[in-house]
């Protein structure tokens, strides 16, 4: 693969997470039963964000992983930290504001699809800005990983993911950590709509390391459907990874195309599953396997969470992903996760 990452940290450092996810982490309140919310009475609260997520499948497949962000002074604040330390996640670069909010979402469960309520103007996490770029936590990292969510929920936000993708000092070649990036595009947060998300979710994934986009989200922004068109026009992003839902995925590094299909999974609810599959896509990275592997650990993530209704599903054992790996094409493809 043409990607390569900084070597581990000095002794003196030992415990530096090898990726840092930053993004916006919420309170999620959603149905007991998968009814709607219309028709519910009590609601059970979880925890979730893109970046937090892929931090927690990280975690769960064995690797240190942090996540950097900021909170309310709140008790969906205090749920989130203990939830993500429980989980194995490194929070200590968090930051809590005492006059801004933590965010909230609801979800709400439908027959065609669950939709989604969010509560998140104006929150804590909205104030961060590109002086996060300084601290050591995202300097040592071996990877960055970044979505587009937040680059949709300020200004300031918008400059901090700039600073860490477009105005990397020196560019590709400094030595610092790569950057892995997921398009996640959420059309409701863009203020400008489809042709401003469009413009700065392209310069945002031209600029990364490791971007990962869906083959119908890149549809939906730039007018282009078939995946060898997407990684073109994702050039010069050195990795390009296209996920089509149930398909598959294709991977883009070198001049060599990797095409791996999806397992076949029983959905009970979608959200999630992209992020799942940036970790265990990212946990491949980490452990310098092949571009076949790294899909692989992608699918397996992904169809763990498929198959719950929370945001960051319980990861497949090593044990089991190990052997799903070892598996030839044929296998593979006839395997039903448990």
């Amino acid at each position: 693969m043409s990607l390569s990452l900084p070597s581990r940290v000095a002794d003196s450092r030992r415990q530096m997470a090898d990726v840092v996810c930053v993004g916006e982490t919420m309170a999620v309140l959603s149905p007991p039963d998968g009814r709607p919310l219309a028709e519910q009475s009590t609601l059970r609260m979880a925890i979730g964000g893109a970046e937090s997520n892929v931090a927690c499948g990280l975690a769960g497949l064995g690797h240190r992983a942090a996540w950097l962000s900021r909170l309310g002074d709140d008790p969906f604040a205090r749920r989130i930290l203990a939830e993500l330390t429980a989980r194995g996640v490194d929070v200590t670069a968090v930051e809590t504001d005492p006059d801004r909010p933590t965010g909230v979402y609801f979800k709400d469960p439908g027959p065609d699809r669950t939709r989604t309520h969010y509560y998140r103007g104006g929150s804590a996490a909205t104030l961060m800005g590109p002086d996060l770029v300084r601290l050591p936590a995202l300097r040592d990292a071996r990877i960055v990983h970044l979505s587009g969510v937040a680059a949709a929920l300020s200004d300031s936000c918008a400059r901090l993911l700039e600073a860490v993708l477009v105005h990397r000092a020196a560019g590709r070649s400094a030595g610092g950590p790569a950057v892995s990036f997921d398009v996640n595009h959420r059309p409701a947060l863009w203020r400008g709509g489809t042709p401003d998300a469009a413009r700065n979710l392209l310069s945002l994934a031209r600029a990364a390391d490791i971007v990962f986009v869906g083959r119908d989200e890149a549809e939906a922004l730039w007018g282009t459907a078939r995946p060898d068109d997407i990684a073109d026009l994702l050039e010069p992003a050195p990795v390009v990874v296209v996920k089509d839902a149930e398909h598959g995925a294709t991977s883009y590094a070198g001049g060599t195309r990797t095409f791996v299909p999806a397992l076949p999974t029983k959905v009970v609810e979608p959200v999630g599953a992209g992020d799942a599959f940036a970790a265990g896509y990212l946990a491949g990275v980490l452990e310098h396997r092949d571009a076949r592997a790294r899909l692989r650990l992608g699918h397996l993530a992904a169809s763990a969470a498929l198959r719950t209704r929370d945001d960051v599903p319980v990861m497949p054992p090593r044990t089991e992903t190990d052997h799903h790996l070892a598996l030839d094409d044929t296998a593979w493809a006839a395997t039903t996760p448990r």
